[in-house]
Formats: structure tokens, sequence, C-alpha cells
């Protein structure tokens, strides 16, 4: 076991290694930063200073936000086989309970916080009725790109075509 003496404390590098192991792999699985320090019991600027010291890539990094997608596992599994960075894509069930579970102070933490890691994405795709992709363009100084599914308010899952997903992400990997 790698132990370090910093003054008083007694420091174990194993422990530290797991633990960035074990954020890294949350964040891959689609955990947002918040959610992996909320579960970590770290701060959430840790993480996202921590991606920034090991970040290798170069060139547009792409996010997909979206609600409510009927076939959300196929666009799920689609956007992960194309690398895209960030995911968050909602049923309409899925939808009502993240708005139901929380307070309004939650709430607007928790909406700040998905906008300030948009920000972090040169490329957008928000799916999403008119007026939902309309105001994530306003709110974004990042490459918006809009999928509507319907005029708003949408208040069923909406099926999502594939193939329109793959030309919009054919065309994001073609302007890099």
């Amino acid at each position: 076991m790698d132990i370090v003496r910093i003054q008083d404390k007694i420091i174990s590098r194993q422990k530290i290694d797991d633990s960035i192991a074990r954020i890294l792999q949350l964040r891959a699985m689609g955990y947002s930063q918040q959610e992996v320090a909320d579960r970590m019991s770290v701060d959430r600027t840790f993480i996202s200073r921590l991606e920034g010291i090991g970040e290798l890539r170069k060139g547009k990094t792409v996010a997909c936000i979206g609600f409510p997608i009927k076939n959300k596992q196929e666009i799920q599994a689609l956007l992960e086989k194309e690398g895209v960075d960030f995911i968050m894509l909602m049923t309409e069930d899925e939808r009502l309970q993240f708005v139901e579970q929380r307070s309004g102070k939650e709430m607007l933490n928790q909406l700040m916080d998905l906008m300030g890691q948009m920000h972090a994405y040169e490329v957008v795709i928000a799916i999403g009725s008119d007026n939902r992709t309309r105001m994530i363009q306003g709110l974004l100084d990042s490459e918006v790109i809009s999928i509507e599914i319907g005029k708003s308010p949408i208040t069923e899952d909406k099926w999502v075509d594939p193939d329109e997903i793959r030309r919009t992400l054919a065309i994001i990997k073609s302007a890099r």
C-alpha cells in the first residue's frame, strides 16, 4: 500500500486512485457531475477539475438533451455508440417524476447545474417541442441543433427517428 505523510495526515494513494476510478466510471455511465459529487461526497467542482486535468480529446464536444421520447433506449444506445459526450433523455413519465420529486429550490439548482454543463459543449442536440428547443437555443451560446418532435405542450412520448439522429451526427462529425 502506497502511503504518503503530509504534515499530520496519513494519505492512502490506493484510496485516492479507487475514488477517482469510481468517479470516472459513474460519469462514463451517464451520471451528472452533481450526481457523482453527491454520491462520492465531494464538490461538483472537483469532478469538473478532475475531468479537465485528464481531458485528451480535441474537437467539437457534443451533448444531447431530449424529452419526451418513446424510443428512449434506442436513441440512447445510438448516441452512446456514436460517442456523444453527454446524454440526457427522458420519457414523459421520467420528466414528470424529475419535476415532482424536487422542491422549487432543488429544481432551480438542478436546472442551473444542467445549463452550466450544457455550456461546456460546443454542439447541443435538443430534442423536444418547438418551445423547448427554442428556449434551449436562447439559453446556450453553443451551436444548438433542434429536432422538433411536436408542438408545445407535448404530453405524451414521441417517437424519434434514429435516421435523423444519425444524419445529424454525421453532419456534426463532418464539420469537425
